[in-house]
């Protein structure tokens, strides 16, 4: 949980009110309404973004990407001390790690973002990007950090933890201690997926009664890992261990 001190949530017109307090309820911030002050026109809110720019570590702005590069502009100074920013569209379908993606931790924020309001995180730093695979998880409730590493491994076979770009399950699954901790030790982000979103798109190579009986779902680590990276290809179907299940998806990448 955020304190208004750590991250700002800029809202450029009131129709985003309601997203605002969405994000302030999950993460906490402080929202800044610029259109409240009397006669202000965009020209002096980009006055007042510049203004509050320092204030805050974070920020959310929820805007087209053009407004926010145009409040930006001259402010950036240096990648380790830039505040980071993140660029949410009013339908709350995109969140853009815009400035400050490592050192000010934008990337995570994305991802932060993203699981509240069900956004797909954009994360273009190439460290990321080059990363092609996604882990697609699901796991028996209380499972430990050390169960789910042991499945994970097993999954990835001798393919490396430092070639997953980031791990995904459901909305179930968004607290699991063993989960968070998991990512929290390999500095992966986790993508959490509506469990509504995972059910219209049931890709299983086969069907599993228990799933379905506890969750509600045919599969959840083939569907999740396959929905985070539309493009990729299974290349490992669902492997348990220990009340954890894992599969793998790589990217096939972009080809003339």
């Amino acid at each position: 949980m955020l304190d208004q001190h750590d991250c700002g949530i800029w809202l450029v017109r009131p129709d985003s009110e309601a997203l605002a307090l969405v994000l302030q309820q999950r993460l906490g911030g402080a929202i800044y309404r610029p259109w409240l002050i009397k006669d202000e026109q965009p020209v002096a809110q980009k006055q007042q973004f510049a203004e509050a720019y320092r204030r805050h570590p974070q920020w959310i702005v929820i805007a087209a990407s053009g407004i926010a590069v145009r409040f930006l502009d001259g402010l950036p100074q240096d990648k380790h001390s830039d505040p980071a920013v993140v660029v949410l569209d009013e339908a709350g379908r995109f969140a853009v790690s815009l400035l400050a993606g490592h050192e000010g931790g934008a990337n995570r924020l994305a991802y932060r973002v993203a699981n509240v309001t069900g956004a797909m995180p954009i994360v273009t730093t190439a460290t990321e990007a080059l990363k092609p695979l996604v882990v697609g998880i699901g796991c028996r409730k209380g499972a430990s950090v050390e169960q789910i590493t042991a499945a994970v491994k097993l999954a990835l076979s001798e393919r490396q933890l430092n070639e997953v770009r980031e791990m995904a399950t459901i909305d179930l699954k968004a607290d699991e201690p063993g989960l968070l901790a998991f990512c929290e030790q390999n500095d992966l982000p986790l993508r959490v997926l509506a469990s509504s979103a995972v059910a219209a798109r049931p890709w299983v190579t086969k069907a599993s009664d228990w799933v379905q009986q506890i969750v509600g779902l045919p599969g959840v680590c083939e569907p999740c890992a396959l929905i985070a990276n539309p493009r990729g290809k299974l290349i490992v179907p669902k492997t348990a261990l220990n009340g954890v299940a894992v599969a793998v998806v790589e990217d096939m990448g972009w080809h003339v």
